[in-house]
């Protein structure tokens, strides 16, 4: 670690070897690759308001502070919400080619987290996230934690527990391996391609959930929606069958998923899960105002 002595040249350096771990924490803890941008910035401003010799740790300093950050963030967004959030909401995607399988590309995969663990945090509680977020994914201990959501450690100890709790009843289970997922996935394409509605249900669970998120309105049209069921899901598929058709497979977050491209602007990108080959959730979001923060990466799978 270098010594940091207040030399801001040095600082700069030394934020950026955790800059990749910082946008990590707040994208986990915000769903929004924007917001965790902002939040990773605002830590590098608050670090250059203190004594650098004062720091202990660099790491764990930003890591709490990007944390309480992020909680901040949380609370006042959930302070204006007036509802409790809508059960179509899609996080922000994290899209990637998919590569032939290296030691890099699973690392990049095992630190990856699903589009639908996002979602279920995204239904805890503020604090919650934040216990759950630095200490279950990111190893903080407690005692570091309890400060910033003002309890004990044994009180937080509590908060980690209700939300480990909440997100292994809520989180699905999903395969991780990619082959299996393409399989499936590529089944999934074929059917709905060729219109083949009996397909398209065997390759769906009888219990699948899609959420589509298209933002409050597309072209004066609330199309935002949840349907439940193999058989909705696939009268959906088939309806949107021309996405479906332009589409190419890609890395979203930690599985296999769709995008689809239409003259060089994204027009949706599909999560799914996968579990004993048929599909148990599409996660599809189609908000323009969010898409168009995401870059397309090469083609070529």
């Amino acid at each position: 670690m270098t010594v940091l002595n207040g030399d801001e040249e040095v600082l700069a350096r030394s934020f950026e070897e955790h800059r990749g771990h910082l946008e990590a924490v707040a994208y986990r803890m915000l769903g929004s690759l924007t917001e965790a941008e902002d939040a990773v910035q605002e830590a590098w401003l608050r670090l250059g308001r203190v004594d650098p010799g004062e720091i202990v740790s660099l790491g764990g300093w930003l890591t709490t502070v990007t944390g309480r950050i992020c909680l901040d963030m949380l609370r006042v967004r959930t302070a204006r919400r007036e509802q409790p959030i809508d059960e179509t909401f899609v996080p922000d995607p994290v899209i990637r080619p998919v590569a032939q399988a290296d030691p890099e590309h699973e690392a990049l995969r095992a630190d990856a987290v699903g589009v639908a663990m996002l979602v279920v945090l995204e239904r805890l509680e503020p604090d919650e996230r934040l216990v759950f977020v630095l200490h279950d994914m990111f190893a903080v201990p407690f005692g570091d934690i309890a400060p910033v959501v003002e309890r004990n450690a044994a009180a937080t100890r509590q908060l980690a527990s209700r939300a480990r709790r909440r997100v292994r009843d809520a989180t699905p289970a999903s395969d991780p391996d990619l082959g299996r997922q393409r399989r499936v996935l590529d089944a999934f394409m074929a059917a709905a391609r060729g219109g083949d509605f009996e397909a398209l249900v065997a390759v769906l669970h009888p219990d699948v959930v899609l959420r589509a998120d298209a933002g409050r309105v597309v072209r004066g049209l609330a199309v935002s929606k949840t349907l439940r069921g193999a058989k909705p899901v696939a009268e959906s598929a088939m309806m949107f069958a021309r996405y479906t058709a332009a589409a190419r497979v890609v890395l979203v977050n930690d599985a296999l998923g769709l995008l689809s491209v239409e003259d060089g602007r994204i027009r949706s990108v599909v999560s799914v899960t996968v579990t004993d080959h048929r599909i148990t959730g599409l996660y599809i979001l189609a908000d323009p105002s969010r898409l168009e923060h995401l870059v397309a990466p090469d083609a070529g799978n």
